[in-house]
């Protein structure tokens, strides 16, 4: 894939949409692209975070600890992001993300990221609508998971 090509799935993110090219150019060009095999673990919970990963291509599910033992609570596609929450709280991973077909990704950097939220506000406004989305979805998740488990 291209830069050309980076910047068009990176243009289709909300959180990234009215960012300039040659803003959305340098973060292409400064991000690592990986590709992770079907079962390969991008992260791990509970690990540092140093970057944040855009899925280009392919299927990536989201995984808890439970008591019960592993449990999976979203699944993420491409053109999403994830693992943004570690490096803007600097906590560690909140899950585990496994690749759930084969996957290219980019890794933003940690400190581009957040200079990229310092020259443009309306990122923060993005991050905020994205995160309380994926909360309400994990929420909703998580109540079914405790139904069936109470019958």
């Amino acid at each position: 894939m291209s830069i050309a090509e980076e910047v068009n799935c990176l243009r289709r993110i909300p959180l990234f949409a009215n960012i300039d090219t040659s803003k959305l150019k340098l973060l292409a060009f400064t991000s690592e692209r990986l590709s992770f095999r079907s079962g390969d673990i991008l992260f791990e919970q509970d690990e540092m975070g140093t970057c944040a990963y855009i899925l280009l291509r392919g299927e990536a599910e989201v995984i808890i600890a439970g008591p019960g033992g592993p449990l999976a609570v979203a699944t993420l596609g491409s053109n999403e992001i994830v693992g943004e929450i570690a490096i803007l709280c600097d906590v560690p991973r909140t899950a585990t993300v496994r690749a759930s077909t084969d996957l290219e990704a980019l890794c933003v950097p940690k400190d581009h990221f957040l200079q990229m939220i310092a020259d443009f506000p309306q990122m923060g406004l993005e991050i905020m609508r994205s995160l309380a989305h994926r909360l309400e979805q994990t929420t909703m998740r998580l109540r079914e998971v405790l139904a069936a488990q109470a019958t």
